[in-house]
């Protein structure tokens, strides 16, 4: 790529493609600018160390997350924010580490959070119930994110296969319970991982309903 064609933006969408497939950690300046056909030196003209690039990575994936509407009630709102954040961590499986790590946040970052918090406090939230009801959502988000992100399987023939192997190398007489776990459910036609999804974050937002009717978003 010519250097006088090449931006930051380039650089960081680079990364993030790069990232994708070898996750961060193996990333390097030398492997990006390979990534985007540029000269390794060039990329400082642009970003300052790879640190810059990392908060940028972290940025472009914020910029992805679709933002609580404003035009419909908090829980709805929040779910389509869950909702479009699980998509966004799942097509990058090396942010959900990152994504509260960066002391230099960008513009995205601190719209996104700006926003989730502006959702909270329409709805009546105190500051405090917001802070509580913010962490165990995304220590959710995260969670789910990192467990799917690295099982060998989450559904389908491929889990059936994983799941039916560890069976058949389990005593059931010593392990009753995750064998009968393994059987009558991992191994039932229809399982999926995934589909926890909806039930967690579902249970949380029934938990935040239920402080809500209670009166204690104030206290």
């Amino acid at each position: 790529m010519p250097a006088n064609k090449l931006t930051a933006e380039l650089v960081i969408e680079g990364a993030v493609r790069l990232a994708d497939r070898i996750g961060s950690d193996a990333l390097t300046i030398r492997k990006i600018a390979d990534e985007i056909d540029a000269k390794p030196m060039t990329i400082y003209h642009y970003v300052a160390n790879k640190e810059a690039i990392i908060d940028g990575m972290v940025d472009h994936v914020f910029a992805e997350i679709e933002l609580p509407p404003h035009d419909t009630e908090w829980r709805q709102a929040i779910l389509v924010r869950c909702r479009s954040m699980r998509a966004a961590l799942a097509r990058h499986p090396w942010a959900a580490p990152l994504m509260e790590s960066r002391t230099s946040p960008g513009l995205a970052t601190l719209t996104h959070h700006d926003a989730v918090l502006g959702c909270f406090r329409r709805a009546g939230f105190s500051l405090a119930m917001t802070g509580h009801a913010y962490t165990v959502i995304d220590a959710f988000l995260y969670g789910f994110a990192l467990q799917e992100a690295t099982l060998p399987a989450t559904g389908g023939e491929e889990m059936a296969e994983v799941a039916g192997a560890m069976a058949e190398r389990m005593p059931a007489d010593m392990f009753p319970h995750l064998a009968e776990f393994t059987t009558d459910h991992i191994l039932q036609p229809g399982y999926d991982f995934g589909n926890e999804f909806e039930v967690g974050i579902n249970l949380i937002l029934d938990g935040l309903e239920r402080a809500a009717a209670g009166n204690e978003l104030n206290t």
